[in-house]
This record gives structure tokens, sequence and C-alpha cells, in this order.
């Protein structure tokens, strides 16, 4: 049947899907809504985390085929709470927050990399101390009792030769109020991450006792990681396997030329100074998740480690082989090869 025997409708409707077919779309195939991550920061932050925002600045999810969209809430529970209702496919999140959500059967997640697995603290005090064993009846900050900073200190102390309970914790707050406390005189010690330290104008009455890879070499304790439900982890396979090449790939390259991560995070936080990054780039050579940062090893040290705090007394045991899916990042190493530098994969 030639076109002059259509009617004007039909015609139409012949040619629109045509012309669709021919630029590679189908009129029964809406454009796919992009992937969303949820984040916890309202900024670019500071630490290696900063990974999740810059391989979408500067194009490594695309890369690897996948369209992404950063959702940012304030804290963690907003995170869960968006994860729950949809708003978004994929959270980063604390590991003790969705280690509780998996024990007390709230959610069914899925833990499928950890991009900056480390919170790069270290332990800084009074310059009248020389080693952590000084601290033994002095007062140490933390944000609260419980929390991960009290949890990790405790166990890095307890490594240096300090009993469990051997210094008086103090709740102060936030790293930088912690810092200030420090400062001021009004508690001996805490930890605070290298970002932290880094923008201290003057640092001439404290020191830092446990510098950042000694402190994570005393406490190998996964902070961080991305979960997505355990429905999302077989309904968006495609989407997660992207995100996750895209934040390897990304790892790889600040650690290999750290100069792309500094030329970027100048753009992302023109509020620090260009100095202050490639201090901070520096000291964190060894920390990208270059291989996924999902060490089993590291992460039954953090399950064991959180376990043991009485808050966790009660709460049903889970290992990380319940409800850790290394499938992902196993499959982008054997695509990519595994980095033999830091960021050792265990397994």
């Amino acid at each position: 049947m030639g076109l002059r025997c259509l009617s004007r409708p039909r015609l139409a409707l012949l040619l629109t899907v045509s012309v669709g077919a021919s630029l590679g779309f189908g009129l029964s195939s809406p454009m796919a809504a992009p992937f969303k991550i949820i984040v916890t920061e309202t900024e670019t932050p500071l630490v290696p985390n900063s990974v999740i925002d810059l391989a979408y600045q500067l194009g490594f999810y695309k890369k690897a085929g996948v369209d992404v969209e950063l959702v940012r809430v304030q804290q963690t529970p907003s995170a869960v709470a968006a994860l729950r209702s949809g708003q978004g496919d994929m959270a980063n999140i604390g590991v003790d927050a969705a280690l509780q959500l998996v024990a007390r059967d709230q959610m069914q997640l899925k833990g499928v990399i950890s991009p900056d697995k480390a919170l790069p603290f270290l332990i800084a005090a009074k310059k009248e101390y020389t080693s952590p064993k000084q601290l033994e009846g002095k007062v140490f900050g933390v944000a609260r009792v419980g929390s991960v900073d009290y949890i990790l200190s405790r166990a890095v102390l307890g490594k240096y030769g300090v009993p469990p309970d051997g210094v008086q914790y103090l709740a102060v707050g936030q790293p930088p109020v912690r810092a200030t406390s420090l400062i001021a005189g009004r508690i001996d010690a805490t930890a605070i991450s290298i970002g932290v330290w880094t923008s201290l104008a003057d640092k001439s009455a404290i020191t830092v006792l446990v510098d950042q890879p000694s402190f994570y070499k005393a406490a190998p304790f996964v902070t961080k990681l991305n979960v997505v439900t355990s429905e999302t982890a077989k309904s968006k396979a495609k989407e997660i396997q992207g995100v996750v090449n895209g934040i390897i790939l990304a790892s790889r390259a600040f650690a290999a030329d750290p100069k792309i991560w500094v030329d970027a995070m100048v753009k992302a936080r023109p509020d620090v100074k260009r100095e202050d990054f490639e201090v901070l780039a520096d000291s964190y050579r060894s920390s990208w998740s270059v291989n996924g940062g999902l060490n089993l090893a590291d992460l039954q040290f953090t399950t064991n480690t959180l376990y043991d705090s009485p808050e966790w007394t009660d709460l049903k045991r889970v290992a990380p082989k319940d409800w850790i899916d290394v499938s992902f990042v196993d499959k982008a190493l054997a695509e990519n090869g595994t980095a033999s530098t830091a960021d050792p994969v265990g397994r």
C-alpha cells in the first residue's frame, strides 16, 4: 500500500514511528529514569567519599553506561527513609546503621561497594602528650558514647595499651567541635578526620599521637558503604554494576594521579584552598577504594567490633556473608583487573 493511500492521521503516525526508529528510540519505551544515589552530604565532602559526587561530575558513571542522579539528604535516618520509600535506588550510609536494619529485620539490604571504607581518622592531643599510653586517666572527646568514633577510639587506644575504660570519654559533638575543644584545652585528646586537622589554622598547642594509616591499621573498621534493597539488587543489577564500575574507575584515576581529584575538588568546593586539597590528596594516596572496598576480613572485624558494644548485646547476629554482596565488585575486577596497590580484596 503506497503512502498516497493513507489518511493524513495514519500518515503522520507512520512518519513519527519511522523517524523515531531511525533515531534509535520507540514510542512505547520512554527514556529510562536515572538511577538515584542517596548521599548524606549536602555538598561534596573533603574525604574519599567524595568519589560518589566526582564520579558523576567527571562522567565516570556515564562511561560505565549508567545515568545517575544524586539525591542529597541531611542525615542517615533521612537516607534510610528515602531508600525505603523508593525516592532513591541506592544509599551511602554507615555500616552500623545498615547492619542494625538487617539485624532487626526492618529492611532487606545488600551492601554492594564501599566508596570510602575508612573514616580518615587520627588521634590528636595536647602537645604535652607524646604517646597514646599517656592518655590513661585523661579526658577524651567523642561525638557521643556509642558513636563510631567512640567505638574506634576505644579499639585503637586498646592496641596501644590503654584499657577500654582507661580514659574518661566526654560527649562533645562533631569533629570540628571536638577540635575546637581540644585547642581550647577542655579535653586532652580526640579522634578527628585528616580533613578537620588540615583545616585548623593554629596547631601550635596540639599534636598528632596516632596518624591516619596507623589508626586504620589498629582498627580496620569499614565505616560506610553503598546499599540497595534486595529487590533492587535483582531488578536493577545492570545499573548497580554501572555505578560500581564508575566508582572503581574514578577511585583508580584519583589514586594514579591525585591532581585529578584536586582539580575536581577545587571546582566542587571553592570555599577550600587548593593547598589544603593537595595536602589531603597526598594523605589519601592509599585510601581510595580501587578494588571496591569490600574486604571481608575487615568487614568481619567491623561486625565483631559493633557487636562488642553494649548497645548491640540483644541484636541478632548477622555475618557479612549474609548481607554483603560482592558479586558486583568481583565482576568489575574481572573486567578491569585488580589494582595491586592499596585496598586488598581479601578473597
